[in-house]
Order: C-alpha cells, then sequence, then structure tokens
C-alpha cells in the first residue's frame, strides 16, 4: 500500500482489490498527484530556494514564494518562446470595463479561520472529506 503526504496527513493510496469507488477515487488522485509532482519539478529544477527543505518558513512565506517562483518561471518561458511565433501580446491595453467585482462584504474572523483551520487539519474530517470525494467522483467517471 503506497502512502502520499498530504498536508499534515498521511493519504492512503487505495489498490485495485478494493470497491470500484476507491478505484475511481485513487486513479483521479494518481493523475492530479502526477500533475503537481511535475510541477513542483520543474520549480525545483529552476529554484533553488524551492529544492531545500521549508522546515523554518511560515506557511504564508511558503505561499510568498511559491507564487513567485510560478510567476518568474511563466515569465521565463514567455520570454524564451520562439521569436518566430506570430503572437501580439498587447500588455499596455486598458479594458475600460473591468470584469472583476469587488465586494465590501466582511470576510471570516481571524476566530473563524482558526476555526476552519483546525477542522481540516482534523484527522476525522479528513477522512470525511476523502469520503465525500469519492461519492462525488462516482456520477462524474464518464467525464474523467
Amino acid at each position: 500500500m503506497a502512502y502520499i503526504r498530504s498536508g499534515q496527513h498521511l493519504l492512503k493510496q487505495f489498490h485495485l482489490h478494493e470497491d470500484t469507488k476507491k478505484n475511481l477515487f485513487a486513479k483521479a488522485q494518481e493523475v492530479n498527484r502526477k500533475d503537481v509532482e511535475h510541477a513542483f519539478g520543474m520549480l525545483q529544477a529552476r529554484f533553488a530556494i524551492v529544492r531545500g527543505p521549508a522546515r523554518f518558513f511560515h506557511s504564508e512565506t511558503l505561499q510568498d514564494i511559491i507564487k513567485a517562483c510560478v510567476i518568474l518561471h511563466n515569465m521565463i518561458v514567455e520570454d524564451e518562446r520562439d521569436v518566430n511565433e506570430a503572437v501580439e501580446l498587447d500588455y499596455e491595453q486598458i479594458d475600460d470595463n473591468p470584469t472583476i467585482q469587488l465586494s465590501r462584504e466582511s470576510t471570516n474572523t481571524f476566530t473563524e479561520f482558526i476555526e476552519t483551520h483546525q477542522c481540516t487539519r482534523d484527522h476525522k474530517n479528513h477522512f470525511q472529506l476523502q469520503s465525500d470525494l469519492i461519492e462525488h467522483l462516482w456520477p462524474l467517471q464518464g467525464e474523467l
């Protein structure tokens, strides 16, 4: 049985002899895991800060580091794009009708945020969410 580190939990990968719903979940999980591993592999190959252990960083700092690396990676890929391609990018274009709507509604309080964060680290809730994902994927099996 394979174990995959998922946040603070080790996510157990299901074997093929278990029921069909769990097999579908395992297949979807494996595809997404490979995509994430590939993306992080590309970032690790390019940026040394992502290669080593991240024990001394706060989670907010880690998020900022990953976002910065992704943005820099995308900028490098765009810069290295074949110059013969007929792609016209107009970054100075100003849209008079922005599609982003700003919300003035209040967000969660810090206490609600902490409660939600602790709920996501709860093993019982973790396995319930996993079970809910399995049930959610089952009707979508033809689309996967």
